[in-house]
């Protein structure tokens, strides 16, 4: 299901904090409806967040988030339309809102609209020349599409601008394991949790990857991983792509 944030208000004058907190105190509560399956009370209170917050991208997203899980849930086409609309609003808002991108390329391809989904991220490649995840997730759609040789070209793409990338590393670990690479997978797996230790399903790849090689001797002469540039924090990675919604 696509992943509902919180919006974080940095309050810039006096004046704005009582609305600010409102809004974020609605948008907390629309967290707690969506978790809950209650997708009408959670619009109601993502609506009221961004009565109070006007043009607020995080609002945007949590709607459209909202919107999309109901068009899957209830079959409603209706409602996939909305997700689009909130999720472009979003987007004109805050170009680099990396969890609403991933969103709407999945809410493209749902509807067979793949040529769509790959444009829009590669539009977000070229605006953020320095930022892995549009690569990440053009990698996913290669791969969905049985293109790994695509996928793994988008994935090194990603570790170039940021070679210590986490969510990087394990799509490459995941999808060398896959072609049979176990070698190479463990290498970017055991990067990954170097780069961010807190990964328990990663950690407990490497080690039982580490046991069917026979120790865990093989990780001690990675090389220490490259310093990644600063990006938007994405949801956490699995063994796998990391949750596309």
């Amino acid at each position: 299901m696509p992943a509902i944030r919180v919006a974080i208000v940095v309050f810039c004058a006096l004046a704005c904090a009582g609305c600010g907190g409102l809004a974020r105190n609605d948008n907390a509560e629309g967290v707690r409806l969506y978790q809950q399956g209650n997708y009408l009370g959670a619009v109601d209170r993502f609506q009221q967040a961004l009565a109070h917050e006007p043009g607020n991208p995080d609002c945007f997203y949590n709607l459209g988030a909202t919107y999309h899980q109901q068009a899957k849930v209830f079959a409603r086409p209706a409602d996939a339309a909305t997700a689009e609309q909130y999720y472009h609003l979003c987007l004109a808002r805050n170009p680099a809102h990396a969890e609403c991108q991933r969103a709407l390329a999945v809410l493209l391809v749902e509807q067979n609209r793949d040529a769509e989904a790959v444009a829009g991220l590669e539009a977000w490649a070229r605006a953020q020349p320095g930022n892995p995840d549009p690569h990440v997730e053009l990698a996913r759609l290669a791969e969905e599409h049985g293109d790994l040789r695509e996928a793994e070209n988008q994935l090194i793409d990603a570790l170039a601008i940021a070679p210590g990338d986490p969510r990087t590393l394990v799509a490459l670990g995941a999808l060398r394991e896959r072609a049979g690479d176990h070698g190479q997978a463990l290498t970017n797996y055991s990067r990954a949790l170097a780069a961010d230790p807190a990964q328990p399903v990663v950690a407990a790849r490497v080690a039982t990857m580490q046991s069917a090689a026979g120790g865990g001797t093989r990780t001690a002469t990675l090389p220490p991983p490259a310093v990644s540039q600063p990006m938007p924090p994405a949801p956490p990675a699995a063994a796998g792509w990391g949750p596309a919604r």
